[in-house]
């Protein structure tokens, strides 16, 4: 799914660049700004929920679960059941067709039709149907509260779903945990939601650009090692690689984790809070010259320099002297 989400938001993003705000209104047709747009919107964006459905499906059946699912995640898109619905078609599409695969029996000379013809075909019609019939309806329905409730947000809920969503990215860095507050943040791009998105990266950057300020402020707290480590986890916070501070964490967990989780989870509430909404699901800093790709700059900017000196100057402070 990311590469779709990533290449249709840097068009989008690059089609009001060249065309401004409305830069995919009718009466701009012909223009590279509508033509960007188009790409990015119409296509990339359109394919997002299908892939999703597409390789949840394949995960499960291998390949015989792709076409099914990604038909199911079209219906799902379709019905305005948005990521939420691509999830449970992709599930569905799986199971049916692992299920088919194993109960389906035919003669040796026959049992090359299966993959191609008999899998796929009744895994799309039992995925489609009950997308169409059962599942459509209630699950566009939960994505619309969801993203009413989302868009409504402001104040203490803001700041709150901010604060968890920064804690996530920082409590086991890159690790279940982690991927379970990206991938949702991800996913609701695709609903026209962008200030999770936001949270989660700069939440996400925040640990090792903190790690790497501490070898800085607090050089007696490392050793040698450490603070030459520092730079290289400067570089991996600013291309929003949260891994980069593993090392430090796992040399000193009691300590250095809750340093981490504070900074993130103020940088995450900061976002929320100030508004932050990021159009692409990866870059780090490197999205910052893009016009539009994040928005407020000032914002993010903020929110990402506050998050950082916290976590580096608890750092200091919870980390003993090196020996």
């Amino acid at each position: 799914m990311l590469p779709f989400v990533v290449a249709g938001g840097l068009l989008i993003a690059l089609a009001f660049a060249f065309g401004g705000i409305d830069a995919m209104s009718p009466e701009n047709k012909g223009t590279l700004g509508f033509a960007l747009g188009e790409i990015g919107a119409k296509a990339a964006f359109a394919l997002i929920v299908p892939a999703l459905a597409g390789y949840i499906a394949y995960s499960i059946a291998d390949r015989p679960g792709i076409a099914p699912g990604m038909i199911g995640g079209m219906l799902a898109a379709n019905l305005n059941a948005g990521f939420l619905g691509g999830i449970v078609a992709g599930f569905i599409a799986g199971y049916t067709v692992s299920f088919l695969s194993r109960h389906i029996r035919l003669p040796k000379n026959l049992e090359g039709l299966k993959p191609v013809l008999i899998l796929p075909l009744i895994g799309t019609l039992v995925t489609g149907l009950l997308m169409v019939y059962v599942v459509g309806v209630p699950v566009a329905a939960l994505l619309a509260a969801l993203t009413a409730w989302l868009k409504g947000m402001q104040g203490a809920s803001a700041l709150l779903l901010g604060l968890i969503l920064g804690a996530m990215m920082a409590v086991d860095m890159g690790g279940p945990i982690n991927k379970a507050a990206y991938a949702s943040s991800a996913a609701l791009i695709s609903s026209g939601i962008y200030t999770p998105m936001a949270a989660v990266m700069l939440a996400g950057m925040t640990p090792p650009l903190g790690i790497a300020l501490a070898t800085r402020l607090f050089p007696g707290r490392f050793t040698a090692a450490e603070r030459e480590a520092g730079s290289a986890a400067a570089v991996l916070g600013a291309a929003f690689i949260t891994e980069g501070a593993i090392p430090f964490a796992a040399a000193d967990p009691l300590r250095v984790i809750p340093a981490l989780v504070a900074g993130s989870a103020v940088a995450g509430a900061l976002s929320m809070t100030l508004g932050v909404a990021l159009r692409v699901p990866h870059g780090g800093l490197f999205v910052l010259p893009i016009p539009n790709a994040i928005t407020p700059v000032l914002g993010a900017v903020v929110a990402l320099v506050a998050g950082t000196v916290i976590t580096a100057v608890l750092v200091g402070v919870f980390k003993k002297r090196a020996a």
